[in-house]
């Protein structure tokens, strides 16, 4: 891939973020690999809106993985009311417990590792791993695949997730994996929410 295409999508995607990231939401403001995870499962198919509330209230009553897991499930669900698909809830008690039962406690930083958790897919275990420690992860989600189809693919129709991938691991700012992908979902929000259709 042309190399002064990728520092050009680059340099939008920061440009955009230095003036208009979301750096104020709750998630983005800790390292904890707990909190993180929490986050994204609370953001799967809902509204970051939608989210903060719920998340700010159960960081709150379960601080640590360790309280989460010897909570009772009655209890994770009563708090979850309201969010919707409360699966979510079960699958992340349930991760809790074998993070604490498999890891003592410390939710791994392996992309691999994290996928052996209950309910916890391919593009969570890289999201953690990429927002929690830094790993240079390569994952696709709506804003992602939103943001490289506007800049890279805007004559063809109907493009695999591989295509995005090869994509994503050129224009991957390694070592900053965190705010790259913190200013990408931003960005691609934002051509979201500005009527930019993809396929």
């Amino acid at each position: 891939m042309n190399s002064n295409r990728v520092r050009a999508f680059q340099k939008t995607v920061l440009d955009y973020y230095r003036k208009h990231g979301r750096d104020e939401l709750p998630w983005r403001q800790t390292n904890d690999p707990y909190k993180i995870l929490v986050s994204e499962i609370m953001l799967q198919q809902t509204q970051v809106d939608r989210v903060v509330p719920y998340y700010r209230a159960f960081v709150r009553t379960y601080p640590t993985v360790r309280k989460l897991a010897r909570a009772p499930l009655s209890d994770v669900l009563k708090l979850w009311q309201g969010l919707g698909y409360n699966h979510r809830a079960k699958m992340l008690h349930g991760a809790a417990q074998q993070v604490m039962e498999k890891y003592r406690g410390k939710i791994p930083g392996d992309a691999a590792e994290l996928e052996s958790l209950w309910g916890i897919g391919p593009y969570t275990a890289h999201a953690v791993a990429a927002f929690a420690y830094n790993h240079d992860a390569v994952f696709i989600e709506t804003n992602i695949r939103t943001a490289v189809i506007y800049h890279f693919f805007t004559r063809t129709k109907d493009i695999e997730d591989a295509e995005i991938m090869k994509v994503l691991k050129h224009v991957l700012l390694r070592g900053k994996s965190r705010l790259w992908y913190s200013a990408l979902m931003d960005y691609g929000a934002a051509l979201k929410r500005a009527g930019v259709k993809t396929n």
